[in-house]
């Protein structure tokens, strides 16, 4: 799934990363997240846990509906209306930032690679992305989904070795601009 999302992830973090150094986009773009994931899984995954185990809520009778687990453990938190409203607005934000990053992709390379292309036309691709997504889900409800979401994986896989390659190719890359630095400063 990951693998199939980065070309549009990959160009989005590019885009907006343009004029930063190395350093700065590791941090910004590998730690940072990386850290405050692992604090919201373990936060909130250990307190699912101790809620199942110790029987509180609805979590002690087992997961019911997947998609409704981490409300029933909010339920039994304080001020779980304000972490819920919290939780869907960063869930929303994910939707609309993964929706821009695919827009964007599709703008440029429909624009023949131009980075501005006009703006109309990123509108057109984001409202079409919309209007896809709910047709889809109207016309096949979850089943629609699960097939997109398995020809999306399905598709991911040959990128596999692209991303490989990528991954060489950056070493080499950073490892020649190591030594071109390194021999400046020798001078």
């Amino acid at each position: 799934w990951w693998i199939s999302w980065s070309p549009f992830v990959g160009m989005f973090i590019a885009r907006i990363s343009k004029g930063r150094t190395v350093r700065e986009f590791i941090t910004a773009v590998l730690l940072v997240p990386t850290i405050i994931t692992i604090i919201w899984m373990s936060t909130f995954g250990g307190t699912g846990l101790d809620q199942a185990v110790n029987g509180v809520g609805e979590l002690s009778n087992g997961i019911g509906d997947v998609s409704l687990a981490f409300f029933q453990m909010l339920e039994n938190l304080p001020w779980s209306g304000i972490i819920s409203f919290l939780a869907i607005t960063l869930v929303l934000v994910f939707f609309v930032t993964s929706s821009d990053s695919g827009s964007l992709v599709i703008d440029s390379i429909t624009a023949g690679g131009k980075l501005d292309a006009p703006v109309p036309q990123r509108v057109f691709w984001a409202v079409m992305e919309g209007v896809i997504a709910g047709a889809l889900l109207y016309g096949g409800g979850k089943e629609a989904l699960k097939a997109l979401q398995s020809g999306s994986v399905a598709t991911g896989l040959p990128f596999t070795f692209v991303l490989l390659l990528m991954c060489v190719s950056l070493y080499m890359g950073l490892s020649a601009e190591s030594k071109r630095l390194k021999s400046l400063k020798a001078t």
